[in-house]
């Protein structure tokens, strides 16, 4: 006997989240970048050491030197400073695809970011249920860092 077929919700991923920022959009959006490339970290607070090329077609990587790392994506769409948006594997080592989508809008005292996390493929149960969590504090990071806070 085979494993059993998959449903539609046993592989894909949808997170939506948002998150306002006092700050504007241009520092909001530098915050972004800064906790996506090099302020991004593991759950352990250690560097994963993340470059991104800030243009379309770029790429979103992690650089363990001397020309090794991980792709973790492309750049799809870039608007400074309302949408940055990727499209790639992200941190997933198998069979699937994610997009993710920084929309960023002016509000009264500040900036609100609507955060969207797309993903397909075949992706371990442990896997998909502690990403809702890490985009979570990945945005706060994003925050606080904006608002000229200290950033961790």
């Amino acid at each position: 006997m085979g494993t059993p077929a998959s449903t539609a919700n046993d592989l894909t991923i949808s997170i939506s989240q948002e998150v306002r920022v006092k700050a504007s959009l241009e520092a909001t959006f530098a915050a972004i970048l800064d906790e996506m490339g090099p302020r991004f970290s593991g759950e352990d607070g250690k560097s994963l050491r993340m470059k991104i090329e800030a243009r379309p077609g770029g790429r979103w990587y992690r650089d363990l030197g001397d020309d090794n790392g991980h792709l973790w994506g492309h750049v799809q769409a870039i608007k400074r400073p309302t949408l940055l948006e990727f499209t790639g594997p992200l941190m997933m080592s198998y069979a699937a695809v994610s997009n993710i989508q920084y929309r960023l809008s002016p509000v009264d005292g500040g900036t609100l970011i609507t955060f969207k996390r797309s993903a397909m493929g075949m992706m371990p149960e442990d896997d998909r249920t502690g990403m809702t969590e890490g985009w979570a504090d990945l945005l706060d990071r994003v925050r606080r860092n904006a608002e000229g806070g200290a950033p961790s």
